[in-house]
């Protein structure tokens, strides 16, 4: 989300607001943190608040408006020099970065978990190490990726007995991670037969350094790849929505809160979200989020549909 906010700060910032917007970026998970202290005024978040977060805002009587903002998606990578693989399911993702993988070196080895979960890539695997680079817990896009393409699979597992009830991460500890999704880039373009992940925008916008993969839902089936039109009809199996929070005191306290927010929703509206190398929501869903910041409507709306 940061690209997004400090595009529209700046552009707030030029049209001659005559206000300081400060636009810092240690990712969704601590920003609910700091802001749920009342320690900022707007928190950008690659997913929805979950329930501690709900909680700890309510018991520091933070009440909040969610603005449903754009859309983007989790961009599936590997280094250019792999050639063969274009197209991993839900379960070779598992595979090579759920928690059974831990541990697991080669891709021969992840191979070996993969074939269990019925893949049928584990021909196209490279050989020999493997590196894995993605965000660390800081990052929304984190719990995004365990949420879509980890956990339906690990409780399965669970289920089966394969994995221990108190699982937890529900992902492998042992793999490279970073709040910079630059870093990841580098890792993964730098790393022969390397695989990683990160925002749909950071993805596209490292041209040929990395090679973005297609995603299939289920081993067999369609090979999606992520673009402008797979995230914004959900075809895209990482597709993920993008949200502001507002706090209603400082909205009521600060009086540039409320001309930056409309001036936020405005610019949604003219594409800028596409601009910063994301996605337009609909106009149904911009409608919605416009009446909701109008009628200061509080607490968490999102449902997922």
């Amino acid at each position: 989300m940061q690209p997004i906010t400090q595009l529209v700060a700046d552009e707030f910032t030029a049209a001659g607001a005559g206000a300081n917007i400060t636009v810092d970026g240690p990712g969704t998970t601590d920003g609910f943190e700091a802001f749920c202290a009342g320690d900022t005024d707007i928190s950008d978040a690659s997913r929805p608040i979950k329930e501690d977060e709900v909680a700890a805002c309510e018991e520091a009587g933070v009440e909040f408006i969610e603005l449903y903002i754009a859309d983007d998606g989790l961009s599936l990578l590997t280094s250019p020099d792999t050639e063969d693989l274009t197209c991993v399911s839900l379960a070779d993702a598992y595979a090579i970065t759920g928690p059974e993988s831990n541990g697991l070196t080669t891709w021969e080895e992840v191979a070996t978990l993969a074939e269990e979960l019925g893949s049928d890539q584990v021909e196209n695997y490279p050989e020999g190490e493997l590196t894995v680079a993605g965000p660390g817990t800081e990052s929304g896009t984190f719990g995004s990726y365990i949420e879509i393409g980890l956990e339906d699979i690990a409780d399965t597992r669970i289920e089966e007995g394969a994995l221990p009830e108190d699982t937890d991460p529900l992902i492998r500890t042992d793999y490279q991670s970073s709040g910079d999704d630059n870093i990841i880039i580098d890792t993964i373009s730098g790393s022969p037969n390397s695989f990683g992940w990160v925002g749909f925008a950071f993805a596209t916008g490292a041209g040929e350094a990395v090679q973005i993969l297609e995603v299939a839902e289920e081993p067999g089936g369609e090979c999606v790849a992520p673009s402008n039109e797979t995230v914004a009809d959900g075809s895209y199996p990482f597709a993920r929505p993008l949200f502001i929070y507002v706090s209603t005191a400082q909205l009521d306290e600060n009086p540039a809160i409320e001309p930056f927010v409309t001036f936020y929703l405005e610019q949604m509206a003219a594409g800028l979200a596409e601009e910063a190398g994301y996605v337009n929501s609909s106009e149904e869903r911009q409608t919605e989020t416009q009446e909701t910041f109008e009628a200061r409507t509080t607490g968490p709306l999102f449902t997922g549909e």
